[in-house]
């Protein structure tokens, strides 16, 4: 299968940004998989040829990153994280509600061919919303059953995100224009006083005489003792006892 000329122009100007040319094999790969949802091996060979490399080393990137789809995926991806702090704020939960609602397992497609559950992977390092789940490249955080689900229908009623527009070397799946805006997370609920412990008169980006921490250390004031025209006395050494 071709390129379409849109793809291939956005692979040309990713090349022609870089000193070397193997350096645009990344966003070429995400050009051809906005266009044709995998990548190919004719896709790759065609990368190869606009960007003068080799097409082992096309295909050695494109395996090497799980971003990358070498089989047709759904219209969708899903990733769950279940490391540790997900996993105290109720990632199992999360996967096994999943597992119900997609009626399949991690790994596979769901029978409508709407959403690929990709993995459960040990971190995403969206811990300050955990339990989070990543969705077409995009975080959903501070998930609950309901916003599992309120998540998964909006996207299963929109367009593909390959019927999204123009393709864009470089830039992840974007939600379709038309499709419905999906929920707001809920945000974390605002720290106590008694947490945070009593307000600080002083300004965070103040010293203690309103001067701030980044401004040139003042020189020491001199004592009377060790001003100028004084001498500090020496104590003897032991030769003078």
């Amino acid at each position: 299968m071709t390129l379409q000329a849109e793809t291939r122009t956005a692979i040309e100007r990713a090349r022609d940004r870089y000193p070397l040319a193997r350096s645009a094999i990344l966003p070429a790969l995400w050009a051809a998989q906005h266009e044709q949802g995998l990548i190919t091996p004719d896709a790759m060979s065609e990368i190869a040829g606009i960007l003068q490399v080799t097409p082992s080393e096309v295909e050695a990137v494109s395996t090497f990153y799980s971003m990358y789809f070498q089989r047709p995926h759904g219209r969708h991806e899903v990733i769950v994280c279940i490391n540790v702090s997900c996993a105290l704020r109720g990632a199992e939960g999360i996967v096994e509600h999943l597992e119900r609602s997609l009626a399949c397992a991690s790994g596979e497609t769901t029978a409508d061919g709407a959403f690929t559950w990709s993995s459960t992977v040990e971190c995403l390092g969206g811990c300050g919303g955990a339990p989070t789940m990543q969705v077409d490249h995009h975080f959903q955080e501070n998930l609950t059953p309901d916003r599992v689900d309120a998540i998964l229908g909006a996207l299963r009623s929109g367009p593909s995100a390959r019927e999204a527009g123009p393709v864009t070397a470089g830039t992840p799946r974007r939600r379709a224009s038309g499709a419905p805006a999906l929920p707001p997370a809920a945000p974390p609920a605002a720290p106590s006083a008694s947490a945070t412990g009593p307000a600080s008169e002083t300004s965070p980006d103040q010293g203690s005489e309103g001067e701030s921490p980044l401004a040139t250390p003042k020189e020491p004031e001199q004592s009377a003792i060790t001003g100028p025209g004084v001498k500090r006395s020496r104590r003897p050494g032991k030769g003078a006892q």
